[in-house]
């Protein structure tokens, strides 16, 4: 094993899975909502984005369900 490698010469290129992996949207939030996710992500050294990310992550893998009764059906 070399003591240093020269990537000098190498060739860059975008990661073809990159654009699978997550997809950008854009989502209205309440104030409070983003400043809860943020004071939890100082507290956990995530980004917020992220934590949110995780949290609906979570919920989808545990199939959780709103309960929305407070909801007028027509």
């Amino acid at each position: 094993m070399k003591s240093e490698y020269d990537f000098s010469k190498m060739k860059s290129r975008k990661n073809p899975y990159a654009s699978k992996l997550k997809k950008q949207v854009t989502i209205r939030m309440g104030e409070d909502v983003i400043a809860y996710f943020k004071a939890m992500s100082e507290e956990m050294g995530i980004p917020y984005q992220s934590l949110i990310n995780l949290y609906l992550r979570d919920c989808v893998a545990k199939n959780r369900k709103l309960d929305a009764n407070w909801v007028k059906r027509a």
